[in-house]
């Protein structure tokens, strides 16, 4: 059993990257389906499929790389908040990743969203974690 499924997600995305795969698949939950989805909206993934054929589901993934560099799109995935110390952020304290270049995953009272979407609703949560 995974203590930390989000920490896991990104684990497993990480080491995808660094082996080389083009393809990682991962067990499902919505809210891993969510952070999937604003991963592919911010073209940081090329594409991905839910596929429901067991209990808990499978998420499949098509990493994206530099054509030319063979370089992974994903530069870093940093888990923020953890099950042992949980952070949250209202929308003024939330702090710019890499200048704004980078995205902050946060999980919202509006649901899960890009601290920039967060910001312009006006809502604060936890920060899960922060991609560049």
């Amino acid at each position: 059993m995974v203590t930390d499924p989000i920490a896991d997600f990104l684990t497993r995305i990480r080491n995808a990257q660094m082996a080389g795969h083009r393809i990682v698949e991962i067990p499902a939950s919505n809210l891993k389906k969510r952070m999937t989805e604003i991963l592919y909206e911010q073209g940081y993934i090329l594409k991905y499929k839910f596929e429901e054929n067991t209990k808990q589901g499978i998420i499949k993934i098509a990493l994206k790389y530099d054509p030319t560099s063979k370089q992974p799109a994903i530069r870093s995935l940093e888990r923020v908040s953890r099950p042992g110390l949980r952070q949250y952020a209202k929308p003024s304290e939330m702090k710019r990743v890499i200048n704004g270049l980078g995205i902050a995953i946060i999980s919202t009272s509006k649901g899960v969203l890009t601290d920039k979407q967060a910001k312009a609703q006006n809502v604060g949560g936890e920060v899960l974690c922060y991609v560049y």
